[in-house]
């Protein structure tokens, strides 16, 4: 598939265009953009030790595997 950088340019210049005008249509109604903080398996000792446990079964099945 052959891609024309011109075709390119145009897309990314009209996705800039698109996104400028967003942020300047919020900041004008005294808003921002704000995006949700992701939240990971660290955020609870409770979700660690379940990834934790889940990973040490995972590892046993892998050891006993080979044999």
């Amino acid at each position: 598939m052959n891609v024309d950088s011109k075709v390119v340019a145009a897309i990314s210049s009209a996705v800039g265009l698109y996104l400028q005008a967003e942020q300047e249509a919020l900041a004008s109604q005294g808003q921002s953009i704000s995006r949700p903080v992701p939240r990971g398996a660290m955020s609870s000792p409770f979700a660690l030790a379940g990834r934790q446990a889940a990973m040490n079964t995972r590892w046993t099945w892998q050891m006993r595997l080979p044999r």
